[in-house]
């Protein structure tokens, strides 16, 4: 099949989450089964442009992109991705994308990514190449649906049988802007397919329009595509998911084991696996040694690399933390950064316990891969989780996962039973910190009996979680499409 596929971050170009990683594994995965995919993305000036060799693409050079009241000369770049054959295809436009960041609060967002729909599609009838499927991810390629039912739909040619599949990554971001910027979206001539009601409350929710056009919807995990039809987490796109429940489809995200396996990983100290768990102790060493804490005989050690936002579940921490360390039953590494309040908790337990705690909020994917490679624990008390990867690389890591029962982390941890020595983590209900104190608990008691304690962490490393069982999904669901 031809598969064009379009997302605001691709890893490794660039990357803040999950999405990134997404939007290489997967277009990755299905190229290597021999479809056609191309992949668009910004060409954001952060992108280190020394790292990867990219070529212009001459007939896609100087293209004038107008919607709307809006025009902008766009041109197109390409370089491979990293560990495929296949090439991403980069929309160079430096009045957009030279900003500090991939996510700005300038005023113009909904333009900078409608730039990328627009270039993306212009840049396929170009091509001359004519997709079966257009695969958009989150709000900011969530228009593409709509614009291929109107201001695309002339062109059967290329577009006449291309099925549209939208996939949610975090229903909680979903583009909502005021309703002037109507004008500048290309759509005016057919606002009559907008939603009325919130058109008339004056905002235009991009995400919405993805749900209601695109032929399927996905999410990340069968749970969290059961939880967002539901009031709790459906963000006030429940009723509009509801109505659209026989196209909802959860297909869990995959792990690249190319880049995360302790067996292949070339950024941690020592390589090790199942079988050989003693170079796992090595690395926890040098982890320690790395954040300049003591190594302290039976004591575990807790890691978290996160986004520091209240979806993680961080407030939960404070009290249940607070009282482990106080008892001297963890040590605790931590990578992450976002919202300030969650930023100084963790800095108030590094000043509290020097000997037991080290936070660090700048990213630094080494240290990532040290800290789970070296962790005995990893910890994710989840409000709510759509899919959550660093859980799935716990488990290849031997690093047992510690997790409240949401999203994709129900569907990929089970709880451990002492009885049948069966499971591969420590699963807790409740959205409280006596949940987590239990946890924590339950935790340190497991790790003082070796046995028990190895069991589960190689019943976690024999999980697969590839893309390659992960793939097959997708291509069903493409094929129900056609």
């Amino acid at each position: 099949m031809n598969v064009l596929f379009l997302s605001s971050e691709v890893a490794p170009f660039a990357k803040t989450g999950g999405l990134g990683d997404v939007a290489a594994a997967l277009p990755r995965a299905l190229h290597r089964r021999g479809h056609d995919v191309r992949v668009f993305m910004p060409f954001y000036s952060r992108i280190e442009q020394n790292k990867y060799r990219f070529r212009s693409i001459d007939s896609l050079r100087g293209m004038r992109v107008i919607f709307g009241t809006r025009s902008f000369e766009v041109s197109i770049f390409a370089a491979q991705l990293p560990h495929s054959m296949m090439e991403v295809f980069f929309v160079h436009c430096p009045q957009l994308y030279s900003r500090h960041a991939i996510y700005a609060h300038d005023g113009d967002e909904h333009l900078r990514f409608l730039v990328l729909c627009y270039a993306a599609l212009e840049a396929a009838q170009r091509m001359r190449f004519a997709p079966d499927v257009v695969h958009c991810n989150d709000w900011q390629t969530a228009m593409v649906p709509l614009l291929l039912k109107t201001r695309f739909a002339w062109d059967g040619a290329i577009f006449g049988r291309a099925r549209s599949v939208l996939t949610i990554h975090n229903l909680n971001y979903q583009g909502a802007f005021p309703t002037r910027v109507l004008p500048e979206t290309g759509l005016l001539r057919d606002s009559h397919l907008l939603h009325q009601d919130q058109l008339k409350e004056g905002r235009i929710n991009f995400l919405l329009h993805g749900i209601l056009y695109a032929n399927a919807v996905t999410t990340v995990s069968p749970t969290y595509a059961k939880e967002i039809r539901t009031p709790e987490f459906g963000a006030n796109m429940d009723g509009f998911l509801r109505a659209r429940e026989s196209s909802v489809f959860g297909i869990l995200n995959g792990v690249d084991y190319d880049e995360w396996s302790p067996q292949a990983d070339k950024h941690i100290p020592q390589r090790y696996g199942p079988d050989w768990l003693e170079g796992k102790e090595l690395c926890k060493g040098e982890l320690l040694s790395r954040a300049r804490l003591p190594s302290l005989p039976g004591v575990p050690l807790l890691g978290i690399v996160s986004r520091l936002a209240s979806q993680k579940g961080f407030e939960l921490l404070p009290d249940a933390l607070g009282l482990a360390l106080r008892e001297g039953k963890f040590q605790l590494v931590v990578q992450g950064s976002g919202e300030k309040r969650f930023e100084r908790m963790f800095h108030d337990l590094r000043r509290r316990f020097p000997r037991q705690v080290r936070f660090q909020t700048q990213f630094d994917n080494a240290l990532a891969h040290w800290i789970q490679a070296g962790s005995d624990f990893f910890l994710m008390p989840s409000k709510y989780e759509p899919c959550g990867l660093t859980q799935l690389y716990a488990l290849k890591y031997g690093t047992v996962p510690i997790v409240r029962k949401t999203g994709g982390l129900a569907d990929t941890v089970q709880l451990w039973s002492p009885r049948t020595g069966t499971g591969t983590g420590i699963v807790f209900d409740d959205f409280n910190a006596q949940a987590v104190h239990w946890a924590l608990e339950a935790a340190f008691n497991i790790y003082r009996d070796r046995p028990e304690y190895r069991q589960l962490q190689r019943n976690g490393m024999l999980q697969d979680f590839s893309w390659d069982r992960s793939v097959k999904s997708y291509e069903a669901l493409y094929a129900r499409l056609r």
